[in-house]
């Protein structure tokens, strides 16, 4: 074989090998399911703030709801989890949780998990009052963890967090 016959039957071959996983990504991606529908998400991630038993037989009817977020408005999404958080509901919570879903540095604060708290906050101090699903401070979801979150509301106090909403909506 010649050398130029060579180099051409290696990048011939080299392309194919390159496009082939490209071209098995894009069927992977032809092969997801629909969006799920709105309705569905609005639903799911209201009763993720207190309706356990609506909440897991919707999670088990259709486990993509695990990650989803609803847009309230404004760029307002909240999620399941994030919706149990800011609540306070540690139940609900917890399943989640169990299943999968996505922790954060707000979850971390209603769960009362000082030291993920302290971590995230020694890497950014500038997140001290971050707003969270409805513009809740991570101050606001250590307060609705009661007592088991009391450290967290102590250590986030010290430096001047808020608990105030300061995301307000407003009218266009």
């Amino acid at each position: 074989m010649k050398r130029s016959d060579f180099i051409r039957s290696t990048l011939i071959g080299g392309t194919a090998a390159l496009t082939m996983p490209l071209l098995s990504r894009g069927q992977q991606a032809q092969d997801k399911p629909p969006a799920i529908n709105l309705d569905i998400v609005k639903e799911f991630v209201g009763v993720s703030h207190g309706k356990f038993d609506r909440c897991k037989e919707m999670l088990e009817n259709d486990p993509h709801l695990l990650n989803v977020s609803y847009d309230w408005g404004a760029g307002d999404y909240e999620s399941g989890i994030e919706a149990a958080g800011h609540v306070g509901n540690r139940e609900i919570a917890a399943y989640l949780l169990s299943k999968g879903a996505r922790y954060n540095i707000y979850l971390a604060c209603m769960l009362g998990h000082l030291d993920t708290v302290k971590n995230v906050l020694t890497f950014n101090p500038g997140l001290l009052n971050s707003m969270g699903p409805h513009g809740f401070t991570m101050l606001h979801h250590a307060n609705k963890g009661g007592e088991q979150s009391k450290p967290v509301v102590d250590y986030l106090t010290s430096p001047g967090a808020v608990e105030t909403r300061i995301f307000f909506y407003t009218k266009a």
